[in-house]
């Protein structure tokens, strides 16, 4: 297991989109087979299928990078305008800023040299950021077509090596209870997502944020990162309300109203939803989705709840791994 994970640390550059890509299968399963019943050929239906995704993504990238490019360029000044609108914490930080140097003060040995970094300058940056996101993307889409046209493949092969019935029947079970749990609970994440991207985008642009299409895409991909997502969610409705939004007070409704739309989302009305199909120990949520935000950064940050869920699915249906489904059960 140890030298697996290593290997998935190792090679997360060509891991990372073969295993997206067997999770997004699981989600357009379900419309492959729609469009097969409509009489389209499944080479068709899964280019069809592909080719929207990439429609989605440039229209998408289209219509953020105006107001994307708005901010960004409003980045240099908005450290200055934060400090202006919590002048009153100026005291506060000054006394942990003493208390801090004294307690280095005692410390044993002298701090190292500091040495000063000249940055690159942010086009490069962002360039040298989205080259390694463009190319994951293009492999998972190349990888989800011949996973799609391929069907129900490795699930006959794998039949046809195990040596007794009841092996056989058992992972054609366990193949049909994961297709059909995960795509369930990806397909009620992702609309309750879209849902709260839609409610955040109308909230911020009425608290006068502006931009309600750029919020609210960021408010739904943020909700697919439990905890975390939503946590920086708020920290970043906080900050650009704070630089945007006058008086002092209500700078701070973004951040309470996001924080609001995340609680009757994330604890009352997707738990209800999904209460019938999966209960899963939150504790190994919140440590999975760390662990797998080491291991792959923040799209592995995304696949940490499906794959505890695709692992307490396997681990339920095998005599030898209940415990560990147990465990891993809410």
């Amino acid at each position: 297991m140890l030298a697996t994970l290593a290997a998935f640390y190792a090679a997360a550059e060509i891991v990372l989109p073969i295993v997206l890509a067997f999770v997004l299968r699981l989600v357009f399963q379900p419309v492959l087979r729609a469009l097969e019943r409509a009489h389209l050929p499944r080479v068709v239906a899964s280019l069809m299928i592909v080719l929207s995704l990439v429609a989605l993504f440039v229209v998408l990238g289209l219509l953020l990078s105006a107001p994307l490019a708005d901010w960004i360029r409003q980045l240099p000044d908005t450290l200055p305008r934060l400090q202006a609108r919590l002048h009153f914490l100026n005291a506060p930080l000054s006394s942990l800023q003493r208390a801090v140097e004294q307690f280095q003060n005692l410390a044993p040995g002298s701090s190292p040299p500091t040495v000063a970094l000249q940055a690159a300058p942010l086009p490069e940056r962002l360039l040298s950021a989205i080259r390694p996101v463009a190319g994951g993307v293009f492999t998972t889409m190349l990888v989800l077509f011949f996973v799609l046209v391929s069907g129900d493949l490795f699930l006959r092969r794998l039949v046809e090596v195990l040596p007794g019935f009841k092996e056989k029947r058992q992972a054609v079970d366990i193949s049909q209870q994961i297709e059909g749990d995960i795509s369930v609970f990806l397909a009620t994440i992702t609309m309750m997502n879209v849902a709260v991207g839609v409610v955040t985008g109308i909230v911020m642009w009425l608290c006068g944020l502006g931009s309600p299409l750029l919020w609210g895409t960021m408010a739904f991909l943020l909700n697919f990162v439990p905890i975390l997502g939503p946590t920086a969610g708020v920290v970043i409705f906080l900050v650009a309300g704070l630089v945007t939004i006058e008086p002092l007070w209500a700078a701070f409704l973004p951040a309470a109203l996001y924080l609001v739309i995340h609680i009757v989302e994330g604890e009352t009305v997707t738990p209800m939803l999904l209460a019938a199909r999966f209960t899963v120990n939150p504790v190994l949520v919140i440590l999975g989705v760390i662990f797998w935000y080491w291991m792959w950064g923040v799209p592995g940050a995304i696949l940490a709840t499906p794959m505890l869920a695709i692992s307490k699915i396997i681990c339920d249906r095998i005599e030898g791994l209940k415990p560990v489904g147990h465990f891993i059960g809410g």
